[in-house]
């Protein structure tokens, strides 16, 4: 993982800071989560799962930590 950063406050690569991670519940998702957390990124609420008549599909929130503050306030 070779990211690039420009700043602490904001994600690499120009990422968003809030990302919402969706798919298939396999190693290919887990791993993908895996390297948002790696990068930077927390979690953000619980996961939800539903199936569609297949799969199980999963889905995950991340945020960038330098708005967790800024999402407890609006929480007030």
């Amino acid at each position: 993982m070779n990211a690039k950063r420009t700043s602490k406050n904001t994600p690499p690569d120009g990422l968003p800071i809030y990302r919402i991670l969706t798919g298939p519940d396999d190693a290919a998702f887990c791993h993908r989560v895996s390297e948002a957390l790696a990068l930077g990124y927390t979690l953000y609420g619980s996961p939800a799962v539903t199936f569609n008549g297949k799969d199980i599909i999963v889905a995950q929130a991340i945020i960038w930590p330098s708005i967790q503050g800024a999402s407890a306030k609006l929480k007030r």
